[in-house]
């Protein structure tokens, strides 16, 4: 190490010699001129200083020679000597004159070596700098090789320790696959406990349902032997005439804490079950001349979209804002299933037949679920969203979406099983008629249409210069009978279509219609659902001010 310092300084030496000499090499001719003028200037001291001594001589002996000599001679040396004098007087001027310009000259010349001294002595200073920083640099390239040597220890230990911590990540991996496997085989066997206790639960809901059903049947029997004739019953006979028609309030009832989207009544008894913002499903007891909650139904972290009950009245089921379904039971108020795989807000579920069912998604998706399995079985794409389905039997259903279109499916293939049907505005709801042949669609332009399944073509209108359709999902019914449907509009009441053409009744809340006249507001909040029941021509209606009205023959 000592020898390359060496001979790193020898070398920049080396180099700094050749430089000077270089430089010294421009300057050879000036100095050797400056010493010949130098030369030449004693030189000309000593012709003068001779010249003096001559001229001095010949004064002294042209004064002796005067006295000696004649006039004659005198006068000859004297012109001799005059012209000599002036010859050596110019001479001597030129000389003077040269000695002159060498002076100035060797001023210059000694300017240019003060310089050129003083340039050499910056050179040099600068030269001891670099010495200086060539040295302390070299002092840092040992510091920094010590340093590398260091780091190269470092790395030689760290490589040891990361094939160490490789050999720890896949012992800790292997771990984490066995703890896998043995979660995953005891999800499967949790699920298969699940499994056995829903089939437990079923038989028990079954066997319920069959004793519910023996003591309906007994009841009803009772109930024949004991009827009068006809004539007795007078009046009461209308409230179950499948073909009348609500005439006003029979009670109302604040239903959740914010605005209800759903409503539906059970086929087997006269419950309502309501669905709202408030994430909440409640069963409503209304058969008994007073509202009666018969239960809350909770695990949606949403809002509720729409409710539907299966044929039994055992089950009920509901879409909700967080992107998934639930079905719960109606008998215990337990949540039996929690259904997720859309990746937008569900709109719309229905039982399609005993074992499966299906929901349409703001995702703009159709999903078949498996009840037993509790999972997804196929996915059906639309390519818009969809806002409410109906079922037609176990394989097919019809879907209305914000395009503008309904969409008919089947489960056993893959696309649309018919032409699609426009229509002239977002579609809201649907409902299909207890005989299947006719389908019932809510448009967003404040229009309802009614459909021929067998022709699939539109076959009547329904409008009113005062009907407003409130909301993009309000929903729309056929009567028990299929021979009226309703739908409630944004002013807060209920139409009442015949289905041959004619508007037959709006049903309105007089204290809100009195109360609205009073304060010049207008109108009621808008009604977002209707609900038909099953057995009688009794109406239920939910609207956005949180409230469920129950519309019967009867003013309450």
């Amino acid at each position: 190490m000592a020898m390359k310092q060496e001979n790193w300084r020898d070398i920049i030496a080396d180099r700094l010699r050749e430089r000077n000499k270089t430089e010294t090499s421009r300057y050879a001719d000036i100095i050797h001129y400056n010493n010949r003028l130098f030369d030449t200037a004693v030189k000309l001291r000593q012709e003068n200083l001779d010249l003096k001594i001559d001229k001095k001589i010949r004064d002294s002996a042209g004064a002796v020679g005067s006295g000696t000599s004649g006039a004659g001679f005198n006068a000859d040396v004297a012109a001799i000597t005059n012209a000599q004098i002036q010859a050596l007087e110019k001479k001597v001027l030129a000389q003077q004159e040269e000695l002159t310009e060498l002076h100035k000259r060797k001023g210059e010349h000694s300017q240019m070596v003060i310089n050129l001294n003083q340039k050499l002595g910056e050179l040099q200073r600068l030269l001891g700098e670099k010495e200086r920083a060539l040295a302390d640099q070299t002092a840092l390239c040992v510091a920094l090789k010590d340093e590398l040597e260091e780091m190269k220890t470092s790395h030689v230990t760290i490589k040891d320790e990361s094939l160490a911590s490789q050999l720890r990540a896949n012992t800790a991996e292997e771990k984490l696959r066995l703890v896998q496997d043995e979660n995953t085989k005891l999800l499967n066997l949790l699920m298969e406990y699940k499994s056995r206790d829903a089939e437990i639960m079923n038989k028990e809901n079954d066997k319920f349902l069959k004793e519910k059903k023996a003591r309906i049947e007994s009841e009803l029997e009772r109930a024949i032997r004991d009827i009068p004739g006809p004539s007795t019953l007078g009046p009461d006979l209308d409230r179950f005439d499948f073909d009348g028609l609500p005439e006003g309030v029979e009670f109302k009832f604040d239903a959740h804490d914010g605005e209800v989207n759903a409503v539906r009544w059970s086929p087997i008894e006269r419950i309502v079950a309501t669905g709202g913002a408030d994430r909440k499903v409640k069963l409503w007891d209304v058969g008994k001349g007073v509202c009666e909650q018969r239960g809350v139904l909770v695990g949606s972290n949403q809002g509720i979209n729409s409710v539907e009950f299966d044929t039994t009245g055992s089950m009920i089921l509901a879409a909700s804002n967080d992107s998934a379904s639930r079905m719960w039971s109606v008998v215990d108020h337990r949540l039996r299933h929690t259904l997720t795989g859309h990746s937008g807000k569900v709109l719309a579920a229905k039982f399609l037949g005993s074992a499966f069912l299906v929901t349409g998604s703001h995702d703009r998706t159709l999903k078949i679920w498996d009840l037993k399995n509790r999972s997804c079985t196929e996915t059906k794409f639309a390519g818009s969203s969809c806002n409410d389905l109906v079922t037609t039997d176990s394989f097919s259903f019809i879907s209305g979406h914000v395009d503008k279109k309904i969409r008919f499916w089947d489960v056993r293939t893959a696309d649309c099983t018919a032409n699609e049907i426009p229509l002239l505005g977002k579609i809201t709801s649907l409902d299909l008629s207890k005989d299947g042949k006719f389908l019932l669609s809510c448009v967003r332009d404040d229009t309802i249409n009614l459909l021929d399944l067998r022709q699939n073509r539109i076959v009547r209108t329904f409008r009113n210069d005062n009907f407003k359709v409130g909301c993009d999902w309000s929903r729309v019914a056929f009567s028990p009978s299929s021979t009226r449907i309703a739908a409630g509009s944004a002013d807060g009441s209920v139409y009442i279509w015949n289905v041959n053409g004619p508007l037959e009744t709006v049903l309105k809340d007089p204290k809100t219609t009195d109360r609205n006249w009073f304060f010049h507001s207008g109108s009621g909040a808008a009604v977002t659902a209707v609900s038909w029941h099953p057995f009688s021509s009794t109406l239920a209606s939910v609207d956005r001010a949180k409230k469920c009205t129950i519309w019967s023959g009867t003013n309450a």
